[in-house]
């Protein structure tokens, strides 16, 4: 089975969240969203160790069983579909989570989040994960 982490996810496996950890050991493969790579960049260079985290999501990602997965033609018109069904629906989601549901879409994996609006997002294999403890 292919699985794709949210950014929370990612975020929540460098913590050490063993829900999230047993979901990337049970996938086949790995997949990444450029967009989830996207954010984090965003977030590492608000906080105050961009270079470890830096170095850990690019080790993370040299990983074998990890396919980073570009945006596409057919990613585009994924989002489009969505972005769409959702407006007619009234249940807008974020917009980079819209890239990130159509990436899982093409790519036929399975969304491991936190966010529970991705259920919103029709045939999106998805399973949203109860948010940590504080």
């Amino acid at each position: 089975m292919r699985r794709l982490l949210d950014t929370n996810a990612y975020v929540e496996l460098l913590k050490g969240d063993v829900a999230v950890a047993n979901s990337v050991r049970a996938a086949e493969q790995l997949v990444f969203s450029t967009v989830v790579v996207g954010e984090l960049l965003f977030g590492f260079r608000n906080g105050s160790r961009y270079d470890k985290n830096l170095a850990m999501l690019d080790e993370f990602l040299n990983q074998p069983w990890v396919v980073l997965q570009v945006v596409t033609r057919t990613t585009a018109d994924r989002f489009g579909r969505i972005a769409a069904a959702l407006r007619k629906a009234g249940t807008p989601i974020p917009t980079n989570d819209i890239w990130i549901a159509a990436h899982a879409l093409e790519t036929g994996a399975e969304l491991i989040t936190f966010d529970r609006h991705f259920d919103h997002v029709r045939g999106l294999p998805v399973t949203t994960l109860p948010r940590p403890a504080l």
